[in-house]
């Protein structure tokens, strides 16, 4: 049997997104998330068999960081900031100003 799943009428439907047809990416914000309903927002689908691009942009991201520390090596500057300040009242552990030095490792 075939299932198919119409995405651009969810996402394009007033039930779930006042004025559809109008680019407010503000919707998405962490304060309007409350006002979403679950699933009706599906750029990459949901669920185990979600879009290959997003993984492998994922693992992309990864791979590039872990180039980048193999062949520089970060180091503490005289503006660097000892300890660390941290952002007050976010959910996330958040630095304040991370100022660091980059060398080429050898």
């Amino acid at each position: 049997m075939l299932v198919q799943i119409p995405i651009y009428a969810i996402h394009h439907d007033p039930e779930f997104y006042p004025n559809p047809y109008r680019f407010d990416p503000n919707r998405f914000l962490p304060e309007n998330r409350d006002r979403l309903t679950p699933y009706t927002y599906l750029p990459f689908g949901a669920g185990p068999r979600n879009c290959v691009g997003m993984r492998f942009g994922l693992m992309e991201a990864k791979t590039a960081i872990v180039n980048l520390i193999n062949k520089f090596k970060f180091v503490r500057t005289q503006n660097t900031k000892v300890p660390l300040e941290f952002v007050k009242g976010s959910r996330l552990l958040k630095a304040k100003d991370i100022t660091v030095g980059i060398e080429i490792r050898k």
